[in-house]
């Protein structure tokens, strides 16, 4: 008999269904991910290799009531499918569609909203003990990859799990790999308890030899084949019989369905819209990304400085170090997912006399904020963090958005923030933090392509500190910081050709900013528009709005660009631009909605220009 997916509306119609059924749904939900990720992009390779345990579980637990936590969401498309969203799977990290991750908000089979990883153990034990003080019956369950174990909070979570005696159940999604292939003693140790103890059949219980989870207090399930829809079922089965914490140990493979994501699961973990015949990623063109241009020019500056060093959170490939990793494997340190010992790791380096440069996501950065204030800042000492995926990052959603590094990073003393415009301000920003920096510097930078400019052969320190004047004027100033400065260029350049009398200035720094800087703004123009691809609070505009108060400016009209009090969602980055105002043509729609554009002293020097073009567009229709 065919069963179609589309008739799973919900996971309750899958509990009537042979095991044979089961696996022809697997095959299908492994169809449809490729499909719609293939359009859309998205994280492929983890989804593929849970589809089989996705459905025994939905087979087996009561959800919504049964309670499923997905560790970090990279692996939860099979479940999305399974729960009612089947028919909208192609709007997946679109802009009003499906969010890339589980949450809440989206459907009550969403247990928790998660994006980045280690959360699980710690929340499903949140859930298991509010079941047992409200006197309610529901299974818990979360769902953690053997890479997510290399977060400290992951083990903050076994420790008190384990002593709880609670009833909770604790799936480790063993595939060998996170984003990179994983790192670290708990990795080697999954290895070797998989290979020491063969498969479990017939829902079977193994002990693990070394005592390891035993001797936290859980009661061991495993190894089971990740692909056997049948042993999954005779083991999950089994388990729900025994009360208490438990863990079951499930074998997966990474991208399994889908040749080209089994033979490079680093590749299609997350990755853009790609032909499905063929494997390859559709072209963005020929201009390097920020992440490749950071990782190049790292590389090349090592060969010249032994003291530099690089570090990375278990994204080796996704910050660019494949290369640095590659030609240094001595400097390199993959740490696995764990970002606050990354930072004080760097912490230690540098205290020896070396140059560690920190590459983290800017909104990864977020979990290290203690280490990053006490174990680096406090003590001055030169690490050097690049920030990738800094401001909107588009699909990926307010998980994934860096947009908080502004506020978190600029209120910590001895830390120097920078963000170039283009490619080659990034060159020498790293030149700069590496060569002459005494203390910590954080560089952040978007995602995506660079602006396309040539490479500069020379290699110039950054003034520290000191605006970078692009367009001369007297009566309006743009002061942008980061790439968005180009936003500001384009809408000055069409303010100009209206007789409007503009400056930009390329802001370069968040901190420390040169008082003679800000000075020489506020005595100048009338109009200051600060441009930033951040949160406000906090941010570029708050610094130049607390020096206009302090010195006590009078008539100086401020206009803060940038995203405000409120996560921001989903989308593509363009269209994100446009929407919360930081496109050129909203950055020039500010100014000319602004009090001193609209004041008489602008208006007498563009109104007969404006005009003219006014009754040229009436006379062309």
């Amino acid at each position: 008999m065919h069963i179609d997916i589309h008739s799973i509306e919900k996971p309750e119609h899958l509990k009537s269904l042979s095991i044979s059924d089961l696996e022809q749904i697997s095959s299908q939900i492994r169809s449809i991910i490729i499909k719609n990720v293939s359009k859309n992009g998205g994280h492929l390779a983890p989804s593929l290799g849970v589809v089989e345990l996705t459905v025994a579980l939905h087979y087996l637990y009561e959800c919504p009531t049964d309670k499923i936590v997905w560790d970090v969401g990279h692996q939860a498309y099979a479940h999305k499918i399974l729960t009612g969203r089947c028919h909208s799977m192609n709007t997946l990290r679109q802009y009003m569609g499906l969010c890339g991750f589980p949450k809440i908000s989206e459907s009550p089979y969403d247990a928790f909203s998660v994006g980045h990883s280690s959360t699980s153990i710690s929340a499903s034990l949140g859930m298991a003990l509010a079941r047992d003080y409200q006197n309610e019956k529901y299974e818990v369950v979360a769902v953690i990859g053997d890479g997510a174990l290399t977060g400290g909070l992951s083990f903050e979570g076994l420790n008190n799990a384990g002593a709880s005696n609670t009833n909770i159940t604790i799936i480790i999604n063993d595939n060998q790999m996170s984003i990179s292939p994983n790192v670290g003693a708990i990795s080697k140790y999954l290895t070797r308890l998989g290979k020491k103890l063969p498969l479990g059949n017939n829902g079977q219980v193994r002990q693990e030899p070394e005592g390891f989870y035993q001797a936290l207090g859980f009661k061991y399930f495993g190894p089971v084949d990740g692909h056997s829809t049948p042993s999954l079922i005779d083991t999950l089965t089994l388990a729900k019989s025994y009360q208490g914490p438990k863990i079951i140990h499930v074998l997966t493979r990474k991208g399994k369905g889908y040749r080209y994501a089994e033979e490079n699961p680093t590749k299609f973990h997350g990755t853009p819209p790609f032909d499905t015949r063929t494997g390859e990623v559709k072209s963005k063109g020929k201009i390097p990304s920020y992440t490749k241009v950071f990782g190049d020019f790292l590389t090349e500056l090592a060969k010249q400085d032994e003291r530099i060093v690089a570090i990375t959170a278990g994204m080796t490939t996704g910050t660019g170090l494949a290369g640095f990793a590659e030609t240094f494997p001595h400097r390199f340190f993959d740490v696995g997912i764990a970002e606050g010992h990354a930072v004080t790791f760097a912490a230690g380096l540098a205290t020896q006399g070396l140059r560690p440069v920190v590459a983290i996501y800017s909104s990864f950065l977020q979990r290290a904020y203690d280490q990053l204030i006490h174990d680096v800042a406090l003590e001055n000492l030169p690490v050097i963090f690049c920030l990738d995926r800094a401001g909107i990052v588009g699909d990926d959603g307010p998980t994934h958005h860096g947009v908080f590094d502004h506020a978190f990073l600029r209120s910590i003393p001895n830390l120097t923030i920078m963000a170039p415009k283009d490619e080659n301000e990034l060159r020498a920003m790293i030149f700069s933090a590496t060569v002459y920096a005494g203390g910590p510097v954080a560089i952040r930078y978007p995602r995506g392509q660079a602006m396309g400019v040539p490479p500069d052969p020379r290699l110039c320190k950054v003034s520290l500190g000191a605006f970078e004047p692009l367009v001369s004027g007297s009566e309006i100033a743009i002061l942008g910081l980061g790439p968005i400065v180009y936003e500001g260029l384009a809408a000055a350049k069409r303010l100009a050709e209206e007789g409007v009398n503009i400056s930009v200035y390329n802001a370069r720094f968040l901190k420390p900013i040169k008082a003679s800087e800000i000075e020489k703004l506020c005595s100048t123009y009338k109009c200051i528009i600060t441009l930033e691809d951040g949160t406000i609070k906090g941010g570029l505009g708050n610094e130049m709005g607390q020096h206009i108060a302090d010195k006590g400016y009078q008539n100086i009209e401020l206009i803060q660009c940038g995203l405000w009090d409120q996560f921001i969602e989903q989308g593509e980055r363009a269209f994100l631009l446009r929407k919360y105002g930081l496109h050129r043509d909203a950055i020039y729609q500010r100014i000319v909605r602004s009090r001193t554009f609209t004041s008489q002293t602008i208006r007498q020097g563009i109104f007969s220009s404006m005009l003219k073009q006014q009754v040229a567009q009436v006379s062309a229709k």
